[in-house]
């Protein structure tokens, strides 16, 4: 495909165009993802995660410049909120980023969610193998902000950064169930502020409480991304913890766990929205949602009657629930 070998070769607008298609959910987006894929898995990946106000964006940038000065590839998967009219991205992080769009090293893409749970959007694997197979040596991935649900972006990210402030309570969230145990590396951003050194230190004592035995101890780096103060120290853990998960043999269990994610996620989608069209197409969706909001139906009994073919689900579900 010519699309692809002009990605491939470094094509920014071949890029840019198989990306719209992946998104959008083109017929072509297969056969895009089946030809670049076999050149994808050389890239490192880099999510970035955390409350909405704690500053990713500006981090982010921060750490696209250290990556920018060793000369390497960055690529940037920002990930927004859907615009309830358009369907498209409604903050545009990639804006505060806006001092990169000359430099031809760095490609800045941002995504809607549009209704994906977890702070991604349901492109995002594709669009890293994309950015990967363009030549990106550092690939990082910003989450919309939603919190403890961002746990997702453990299936694309080597290395997750969490990334809070003092002041907005995100030292009480990080610590609960879910987003404290992602994070491969904290910061402590907008740390020029009154009770920084306190949520470092409460997040240093949180991590004291993890199971012993772990072979990494995640860092806790404070940071002013705006000074750029903290973003050398905080880039140096990012690349430290990178070359644990090669050199410790982590990156075969990393894939493994992540192709597994992505062949579920296929799956669900080749068998379930198929299941939906055919019975919206048939009118039995409209009449098996109203049989279980009527209560003459439960949800197990419509799974069954959507599943069997015509005919076979003569009965089931009457009688009550």
């Amino acid at each position: 495909m010519e699309l692809v070998s002009r990605i491939l070769g470094g094509d920014r607008l071949a890029l840019a165009r198989a990306i719209t298609a992946v998104e959008d959910g083109s017929p072509s987006s297969r056969d895009i993802i089946r030809e670049i894929y076999p050149h994808t898995g050389r890239a490192c990946v880099v999510g970035i995660t955390g409350s909405p106000g704690v500053g990713k964006s500006s981090l982010t940038d921060g750490l696209i410049r250290d990556w920018r000065r060793e000369g390497e590839k960055v690529g940037v998967v920002a990930i927004d909120p859907t615009s309830p009219f358009t369907g498209g991205a409604l903050l545009g992080d990639r804006l505060r980023m806006d001092s990169h769009s000359t430099d031809s090293g760095v490609f800045i893409r941002s995504l809607a969610t549009r209704g994906q749970l977890g702070g991604l959007s349901r492109a995002t694997g594709a669009v890293v193998n994309l950015l990967d197979g363009y030549g990106c040596d550092v690939i990082f991935i910003e989450t919309v902000g939603t919190g403890q649900s961002e746990v997702e972006i453990m299936r694309f990210a080597h290395t997750v950064l969490v990334v809070v402030a003092p002041g907005l309570g995100d030292d009480v969230q990080a610590m609960k169930a879910g987003i404290m145990e992602i994070g491969d590396v904290f910061a402590v951003n907008k740390a020029d502020r009154e009770g920084a050194d306190r949520t470092a230190l409460e997040l240093e004592y949180a991590l004291d409480l993890a199971p012993a035995g772990r072979p990494w101890r995640p860092p806790v780096i404070k940071t002013v991304a705006t000074t750029g103060e903290g973003i050398p120290e905080l880039a140096a853990k990012i690349r430290e913890h990178g070359a644990f998960v090669r050199d410790g043999g982590n990156l075969a269990a990393h894939s493994l766990r992540a192709s597994e994610f992505a062949i579920r996620e296929l799956l669900a989608e080749s068998v379930v929205i198929p299941v939906i069209e055919r019975a919206k197409a048939s009118g039995r969706w409209d009449e098996i949602v109203a049989g279980v909001a009527a209560r003459k139906i439960d949800p197990y009994a419509a799974v069954e009657m959507l599943v069997a073919p015509r005919g076979e689900d003569e009965g089931i579900g009457k009688g009550g629930s």
